[in-house]
């Protein structure tokens, strides 16, 4: 991949650019959602509400990039009065009113940021679609400003990065503003068994806004409850396996979870270097497209994504095409990803329905031979590689890292556990930490089992079966409610093979049940990023299921009443 380092186009190139994304996806206001298929069940559910300010109108309710664009061009808007309106927003919603928890820390030199770029903009125009634009950043992703990165963690208070996650500077070479940093599930969701899903010993509980008691999932929760509550444009997540898919799902967004190597990892406190990666969370594919070129890019000190440099850089915004469905051949695999819910299963049916209705050849089933093979065996090298990464991460902070080790993080939380485990306990670091080194033949078997029996024995051979371009299933269950007892109760799940695989994926809104969003993932070969947004961006198109969340106190169907949408 080559260094997306930005040039600055002229102010005529980049408002053709601005038309030309209207053009595609609309801006200013907002059509009439197509006739899609609609599955509806009889229901009756209670829905409890408190007087908010989050349902108050918010001036850049639903805004696209481009719209917010189109406001910087127009002179109604500019990088800093959009900073301010965001953090406002922030201030009101996520700090008061419904306390979503979703931010864990504001950028103080936002507004100053912003300023320069303004400045920039009337000497020399803008640097690209990003340009002005506010940015949340998960809270694992480090900064060389005076945020801090924490992961959630108290063992990791006051630390400040020797310098910018690769991905990081790409933000910031683009002309992103980068607002603030995301609440997340502690530690990425790798320290117990038990664990909320949202929930960090400094950030809390980050709360679901289409219903305060629900879940957001994880462990990108905060980006995923902060941008469906329009509290910046897009957001960066980071996945292991479901990191991003399943909060953007629980969230009505758009996730997606990149080829392993097109985004470098570079500065992001990790749990497993065979699957980890970043990727944008967006309220539209046009805009996780654009995110999603901006992050992409060849890091030598990442050495994975030199294969990513033999590809070259991609225009994911090239690949938005309203009829991209035509002709395309997907495949639905049902077993094991399908048959846990009676309404997400409606919900799926009704989006097959849609995907053949824009022209879409479906293969169904088209199952997976080797889901269920490798669960735990891809457990068994998230702890080896957590064990021998972390200490990496903080042997990259330098002399200043409070921590030297895994076992140094163990040892904190058990001197500190009033703070750090008031509700859940740390048996998956204790789990790692009983691990050996990376040359263990344990290890070694496990990854080379993983990688073959998701990728050529998994995705790829059932690809090639039936000649697809791609497979289709739903992303996860609606979200559920929010547990620090009993934990995370989330059921189905269509994360792992393209997670274990390395493959990528992107979930997009596929329709609601009772009340809850839910979506339907595209996943295929390494690589086809291109073709996995052309087939989300012509379903999203076609079926617009996206709808705002209105910060509900509770919602509860009726004993033996559901509703699919």
């Amino acid at each position: 991949m080559i260094s997306s380092k930005l040039s600055a186009p002229t102010l005529g190139r980049f408002f053709l650019f601005l038309l030309a994304v209207c053009a595609i996806e609309g801006c200013a206001t907002r059509s009439k959602a197509p006739e899609s298929v609609v599955t509806t069940v009889a229901t009756t559910t209670t829905v409890t509400t408190t007087e908010s300010t989050a349902r108050d109108v918010f001036e850049l309710d639903e805004a696209t990039i481009a719209d917010l664009q189109l406001r910087m061009t127009n002179g109604k808007d500019t990088a800093r009065s959009l900073a301010q309106k965001y953090l406002k927003r922030i201030e009101e919603i996520d700090r008061n009113g419904p306390t979503l928890k979703s931010v864990i820390e504001l950028n103080p030199d936002a507004l100053s940021i912003a300023d320069a770029l303004d400045a920039e903009r009337k000497i020399r125009g803008s640097r690209g679609a990003l340009h002005g634009i506010p940015v949340l950043i998960k809270g694992n992703i480090a900064t060389a400003d005076r945020m801090t990165t924490t992961a959630g963690s108290f063992a990791l208070e006051g630390s400040i990065a020797p310098q910018d996650a690769f991905i990081v500077k790409q933000l910031r070479a683009a002309g992103a503003v980068i607002i603030g940093k995301t609440n997340l599930s502690e530690w990425a969701n790798m320290r117990s068994t038990h664990s909320s899903s949202g929930w960090s010993a400094i950030g809390g509980q980050t709360k679901n806004p289409y219903a305060l008691d629900r879940n957001p999932s994880g462990s990108s929760s905060g980006s995923g409850s902060a941008i469906a509550a329009n509290l910046a444009a897009v957001a960066v997540g980071t996945e292991t396996d479901g990191s991003i898919v399943s909060p953007a799902n629980n969230n009505g967004l758009v996730g997606i979870k990149p080829t392993l190597g097109l985004v470098s990892r570079t500065g992001i406190i990790p749990i497993a270097h065979s699957q980890d990666t970043a990727g944008p969370m967006a309220r539209t594919v046009t805009d996780a497209a654009i995110l999603l070129g901006v992050l992409a890019g060849n890091d030598d000190a990442d050495p994975i994504t030199a294969e990513s440099a033999s590809i070259g850089k991609r225009e994911y915004t090239a690949s938005l095409d309203r009829n991209g469905l035509r002709g395309a051949r997907l495949g639905v695999v049902r077993d094991r990803f399908m048959g846990y819910s009676a309404d997400v299963d409606l919900v799926m049916e009704a989006a097959i329905a849609d995907l053949k209705r824009l022209g879409a050849i479906i293969v169904d089933p088209a199952n997976i031979p080797t889901l269920g093979k490798f669960d735990e065996s891809e457990l068994t090298v998230l702890l080896y590689e957590l064990k021998s990464d972390l200490p990496k991460y903080f042997q990259w902070l330098g002399d200043k890292s409070p921590m030297h080790s895994l076992a140094d993080v163990i040892a904190f939380n058990n001197r500190n556990a009033s703070r750090e485990m008031p509700f859940f306990n740390q048996e998956l670091f204790e789990m790692a930490e009983a691990k050996g080194p990376l040359t263990d033949q344990q290890y070694l078997d496990a990854l080379a089992m993983n990688r073959r029996l998701a990728g050529p024995e998994g995705i790829d051979a059932v690809m090639d079966q039936y000649q697809l371009d791609a497979l289709v299933a739903p992303t996860n269950c609606e979200a559920w409610l929010t547990d620090h007892v009993n934990g995370d109760a989330v059921s189905g799940g269509s994360s792992s093979p393209a997670a274990v695989a390395g493959y990528p994926a992107i979930t997009v809104p596929s329709g609601q049940v009772n009340g809850l969003p839910v979506g339907i993932s595209f996943f295929g070969r390494a690589w086809s990023e291109s073709r996995l947004i052309k087939y989300a961006f012509a379903f999203e198109q076609g079926t617009k299921h996206r709808k705002s969340p209105m910060f509900y106190e509770s919602i509860r169907p009726s004993p033996g009443a559901s509703s699919a949408r």
